[in-house]
């Protein structure tokens, strides 16, 4: 039925006493309505349809080392303990936030123990596994190794960036989602029916846009849908006839402001600034806009943003519009200057022009040539006419003979080598004023090239 990893609080059901015992009456409604079977566990059909790798080795019992990453409420833990019941493994469950070494060698000892004794396979399961610094994640290694246990990894942050790459390369890493809209919607009207986990003991007749209203503002999180729902069907008096009614003033009073799901160094952070740089490269204001004020209204830094405007001022727009480089300063040094909420203003405004600029990554390109050129090829010594003449002997040394002074030429260019060899790293678009930047430089080019 239900949809998730409902509910890290609640102790995980074990292997020999599967889940049908469900929490009491007075556990949350989240915990009480945690699946416990597949087909009880909604979403993530990604990974879990019908013939997805994790369903597939989920019911061949060929699971080893996994690790689950995603946003609360997407079901990680919920997904951990129907592994364990249908794999028919011990569920031991430990937490990133609470356990220590201690707790980790007494469950290793006694899964190796239960293997030895009587060939059963314990589960692991260790919530918030990014808690644990390096030494507690290397003590997992060796059992992992040797099959002693089978690992299940819960975390909300990247496993690539928060795991240690020893217990990565050994674990099989699966994404979980957000739920959608309809998850969660189809979740709440299960909790609703439910007279043994949910609240069909009691008369509730709900609106369906006041269920629809809980659903789209609980952001995919299936623990916030379904507290939200307890909460307005156990603060809402019945009616005279006994019948307990949540319409939509009733659902926005329970589930109050939408909370944005944003870390302020995870995967949130960087995804959302990634989707606001990209949204101004491609030209898009009103994506580039609605990433700004998710990032705004979730605090970010305002100079954290407007160091990315500049840099995707000097990246993509480049001198196909040299104001936007100019704006981006400013709108840096006005946010700095004012701070929230004011300073969203000035950092909008700059948002705007440079999605809306003229695009050229030209200068981009062009200085990342010639450091790849500094990087791996020859270093070219300064020609000799181009050398510091300004000190004594410099002459002797036939520094500075030759230099023509490029103000004395006629539109103040005079055809001269400036380098030494024959390279090109520079190559300006069309867009913009850079049209014109390309005119002028294809004409000094050519005359450059006459004078060899």
């Amino acid at each position: 039925m239900s949809a998730n990893d409902l509910f890290s609080g609640d102790p995980g059901p074990k292997a020999e006493s599967p889940a049908e015992d469900s929490p009491p009456r007075h556990a949350p409604l989240a915990a009480r309505m945690r699946p416990r079977n597949l087909a009880e566990y909604a979403g993530q059909q990604h990974i879990l349809a019908p013939g997805q790798l994790l369903r597939r080795a989920i019911e061949a019992d060929r699971i080893e080392s996994l690790l689950f990453f995603g946003p609360p409420g997407t079901g990680k833990t919920s997904l951990a303990q129907i592994i364990a019941n249908q794999t028919k493994c011990k569920f031991e469950r430990l937490s990133g936030v609470e356990s220590n070494v201690a707790d980790m060698r007494r469950v290793l000892a006694a899964a190796h123990n239960r293997l030895e004794n009587s060939g059963a396979r314990t589960i692991l399961f260790i919530d918030e596994i990014h808690r644990f610094n390096k030494s507690q994640q290397d003590v997992l290694l060796p059992d992992v190794e040797s099959g002693v246990i089978r690992l299940i990894g819960a975390t909300t942050h990247n496993p690539f960036f928060f795991v240690n790459a020893p217990l990565v390369s050994r674990s099989q890493i699966f994404e979980l989602r957000p739920l959608s809209e309809e998850d969660l919607f189809a979740l709440l009207q299960r909790a609703l029916k439910d007279e043994e986990r949910g609240l069909g003991y009691l008369k509730i007749a709900a609106d369906e846009n006041a269920l629809r209203h809980l659903a789209k503002l609980s952001d995919g999180d299936a623990r916030k849908a379904l507290n939200s729902l307890e909460i307005a069907a156990l603060t809402t008096p019945p009616r005279a006839d006994g019948v307990i009614h949540l319409d939509l003033a009733t659902a926005e009073q329970s589930i109050q402001k939408k909370a944005v799901v944003y870390d302020g160094d995870g995967d949130a952070h960087h995804d959302t600034i990634s989707a606001f740089i990209k949204s101004m490269r491609g030209s898009d204001p009103d994506a580039a806009l609605y990433w700004l004020a998710k990032m705004i209204h979730a605090g970010e830094d305002p100079r954290f943003i407007t160091r990315r405007i500049m840099i995707c001022a000097a990246e993509d727009v480049g001198l196909a519009d040299p104001m936007a480089l100019v704006l981006a300063n400013a709108a840096h040094q006005a946010a700095e200057f004012v701070g929230w909420p004011e300073a969203r203003i000035p950092i909008a405004e700059a948002t705007i022009y440079i999605a809306t600029a003229n695009k050229s990554n030209s200068a981009y390109k062009a200085i990342d040539a010639a450091l790849e050129d500094v990087r791996s090829g020859r270093t070219l010594a300064v020609p000799e006419h181009l050398r510091s003449a300004a000190y004594k002997g410099a002459e002797r040394l036939g520094h500075g003979q030759d230099y023509q002074y490029a103000h004395d030429g006629k539109d103040h260019f005079v055809a001269q080598d400036y380098l030494g060899a024959a390279k090109r790293y520079y190559e300006p678009t069309e867009q913009g004023v850079e049209k014109k930047i390309k005119e002028r430089l294809e004409n000094w080019r050519k005359l450059n090239e006459a004078k060899k």
